[in-house]
């Protein structure tokens, strides 16, 4: 997902995408440990999406104080 695209949702949609996502992470690992894991990037991209949903997050909240 890209910025445009997280931004347009709303609260409760990005929250939702969030838990999503961690979800997503937290499979991606256990299939890293388990060694059926193909392609290992996938990790650092569902990271940076987590990190630019929680930024988006952030940025709404500091726009509404």
């Amino acid at each position: 997902m890209r910025a445009e695209e997280i931004r347009a949702l709303n609260d409760e949609e990005l929250t939702a995408q969030l838990d999503e996502a961690h979800q997503e992470l937290f499979n991606l690992r256990f299939r890293l440990a388990t060694k059926q894991l193909v392609n290992h990037r996938e990790i650092r991209k569902v990271k940076k999406k987590i990190a630019r949903m929680m930024t988006i997050m952030r940025e709404r909240e500091l726009i509404g104080t």
